[in-house]
This record gives C-alpha cells, structure tokens and sequence, in this order.
C-alpha cells in the first residue's frame, strides 16, 4: 500500500512539475502515470548504485552531487517512456528538484493526517 501511496504522490508531482518546468513535456495523464511509475523503479534500483559508484565525488562536492543524480535519472526515464520529453540536462535538475520537494511535502502531509487519525 506504501508503494501505491508513493507512486500516486510521484504522479501528481510528474504532473505539477511538467506544467512548472519549461523544458519538460508530458503528453497526458496516463503518460505521467507511466513516468512516476519508472522514475520510482530508476530511484529503488539504479540511484543506489550510482549513489555507491559516487561517494567519492558527494563527499568532495558535500551531497550536492545527488542533485545531478537526480536530474541524471529524470534523463534515463526520458529514454524509457514515450510521450516524456525532456529538452535538457538543466530542465531535468530543475524537475528532479521540483518532484522531490513535492513528494516530500505530499509524504510529510500523509504522515500527518495518518496521525491525527489514529490518536
């Protein structure tokens, strides 16, 4: 159930960020889906071990060096999924940065509504 939570936050943050970002296209709502879906699998199982292959250079660079692999994952999903167009590296930064932030805004307002709920 977690995993469907997520994937339907990662979905509605696609879909902010495309209208945000100018250099980013979504072509319609089943498109986005398919997006969230690919860029949460990319980040379970292709950000760790980029992360791991990296240290040396997020230790040197104080974590900043995520933000690039980020926008580096937003990349490989635009290869993936048809109808996500992404125009350049600097628009994939920007996204990956806009998505992250509302999927933890998103994340932060479930954690709190499943609180108040249970007390």
């Amino acid at each position: 159930m977690k995993f469907l939570i997520k994937l339907f936050f990662t979905w509605l943050a696609v879909i902010i960020a495309s209208y945000l970002v100018p250099g980013v296209h979504v072509s319609d709502f089943i498109t986005a889906l398919v997006t969230a879906t690919v860029l949460t699998l990319l980040n379970a199982f292709i950000r760790p071990v980029l992360i791991v292959l990296t240290i040396p250079f997020t230790i040197f660079t104080l974590g900043l060096f995520l933000f690039i692999i980020n926008a580096f994952i937003v990349m490989i999903g635009d290869k993936f999924v048809d109808g996500f167009q992404v125009d350049s590296f600097g628009s994939a930064l920007v996204f990956s940065l806009i998505v992250s932030i509302t999927v933890s805004l998103l994340g932060a307002m479930d954690k709190k509504y499943n609180k108040d709920n249970r007390d």
